[in-house]
């Protein structure tokens, strides 16, 4: 028995990294998980590999979230494979990261598109399978909570040289949790955002050659530099960097019947971090 049984999850950027630790965690708790990434192979590889090792059920969904109507196909493939939807943990993104002076217009863009834009219009699209069982419940007399995650950062809640993109997007995350809290509170859905520290995935690996992915067909080069990676020990009390396990911990917490009365808020999960990335 886990405390998610019955329970369905979307869980946007999930074949890898914490997205991946994310929706193995859910799924060990009893929830069916949507895992959807770009590359369609390595999200169906995630998927079976879930299904196998927790014996519940998953669907993949792959394609650019950024493209127009794909949130809301994303959002219809889960409610058409499951029935319902319970959980909604916005996690996909990537990092385009330069000094303000030297940033495009395309860049800052991008940022905001991927993890602004695409968590509303997928909260949108998900909309009725939030507020319409919730109306139902309400005149039966009965509570039913559900539950949405928004995948914040500290750049987004103190900022960060060399991503003021990335830390805008982030930040108006924390604003769109907020603003949904208060709005969809009456229908006992939770909404909570994480904002994570270092956590060790590609995206905080050290920026190298075979770093990279393809997005609309650039490649774009992930990491940090070197030299940050060395500088963790200084900026971070617990002395490392957190694993994606222990990420997917926090979001679990939000998606789990303790967060019932929690709502509206940021949960840091940065092992003490609080000055974030400095130059």
């Amino acid at each position: 028995m886990g405390v998610l049984d019955g329970k369905v999850a979307i869980v946007t950027g999930s074949a890898r990294g914490i997205g991946r630790a994310t929706a193995d965690l859910l799924a060990a708790q009893g929830a069916s998980v949507l895992i959807n990434d770009l590359d369609g192979d390595v999200a169906a590889e995630t998927a079976a590999e879930i299904a196998k090792t927790h014996g519940t059920d998953t669907a993949v969904f792959a394609g650019d979230l950024t493209a127009e109507g794909t949130p809301e196909a994303l959002v219809a493939k889960a409610a058409d494979t499951f029935g319902k939807i319970d959980i909604l943990v916005n996690n996909a993104g990537y990092t385009l990261d330069k000094p303000i002076h030297t940033m495009t217009d395309d860049w800052f863009q991008r940022m905001l598109d991927i993890h602004t834009v695409v968590p509303f219009r997928t909260i949108r699209a998900a909309a009725p399978y939030f507020r319409d069982p919730a109306k139902k419940e309400r005149e039966q007399g009965i509570e039913v909570f559900r539950k949405i995650v928004n995948v914040s950062s500290v750049s987004g809640t103190m900022g960060n040289a060399g991503q003021a993109n990335y830390s805008a997007a982030k930040s108006a995350v924390v604003g769109l949790t907020k603003t949904l809290a208060k709005e969809w509170g009456q229908f006992k859905v939770n909404v909570n955002a994480v904002a994570f520290g270092h956590i060790e995935t590609r995206l905080t690996a050290a920026k190298s050659e075979d770093n990279t992915m393809t997005i609309g067909g650039e490649t774009v080069h992930l990491g940090i530099p070197e030299a940050m990676v060395g500088a963790t020990s200084f900026l971070i009390p617990l002395g490392r960097p957190g694993t994606p396990e222990e990420a997917a911990g926090g979001v679990f917490y939000l998606c789990s019947p303790w967060s019932n009365y929690v709502s509206g808020q940021v949960l840091n999960v940065t092992g003490g971090q609080w000055i974030g990335m400095m130059s």
